[in-house]
């Protein structure tokens, strides 16, 4: 069982990582693939992703997830609020039973210097220079997956990355930490990270 973290966050809240090394009817003969999905690597990371679900709660019912219009998997009556993220050979799920939730799992990649203006701010950019510890490229995939995780967390629809999900801290340091973020100008949230293998896990749950 190729768990690489796992964590109850609370009484009701468990989140995982899976490295994938198994192949396809590993997991088939487990989950079952509930879409078409063409690319063989794509699927091995839809199914582990499902699979790291009944892990942290066997009586997930895996079948009955449903895909909203937003594209976010969810149960109906949400016995569940859970969400899914992966990334190359990596997995991760978070599951709570009241809290809604969000996860992410991106690896750091010199090529987010490229997209950085479209997710943050001039004044991000000078809190991440006076704050973060870590490497330019560390900071900007940690603040890439911390609004994914948001963005997972929300699940209503299109969000602006760069205007609706602002980084106001970042304190901890290249290892685990956690950040501050407001969401659409009304909401605060606190974000935790924790880095693996050149990759950053980070998660979001809250009672509303």
């Amino acid at each position: 069982m190729p768990l690489v973290y796992q964590q109850n966050i609370n009484a009701v809240s468990r989140m995982a990582v899976w490295h994938i090394t198994e192949d396809e009817h590993f997991f088939l003969a487990q989950v079952p693939l509930q879409k078409t999905i063409s690319h063989w690597h794509k699927r091995l990371q839809h199914l582990a992703g499902r699979l790291l679900l009944k892990e942290l709660y066997p009586d997930f019912p895996v079948s009955m997830i449903r895909i909203a219009d937003t594209k976010k998997p969810y149960l109906a009556d949400e016995p569940f609020h859970f969400s899914i993220s992966h990334c190359g050979d990596y997995a991760a799920a978070i599951v709570s039973k009241e809290y809604r939730v969000g996860v992410d799992v991106e690896q750091v990649n010199e090529k987010i210097k490229i997209l950085q203006k479209k997710f943050l701010s001039e004044a991000e950019m000078k809190t991440l220079l006076a704050q973060c510890s870590m490497t330019h490229e560390q900071c900007l995939t940690l603040c890439w997956s911390v609004k994914e995780s948001v963005f997972k967390w929300w699940g209503r629809g299109s969000v602006d990355f760069k205007r609706g999900m602002v980084v106001q801290s970042v304190q901890g340091d290249a290892a685990e930490g956690k950040v501050h973020c407001l969401f659409k100008n009304e909401t605060e949230l606190v974000i935790h990270y924790l880095a693996f293998n050149d990759n950053f896990l980070t998660w979001v749950l809250t009672d509303h």
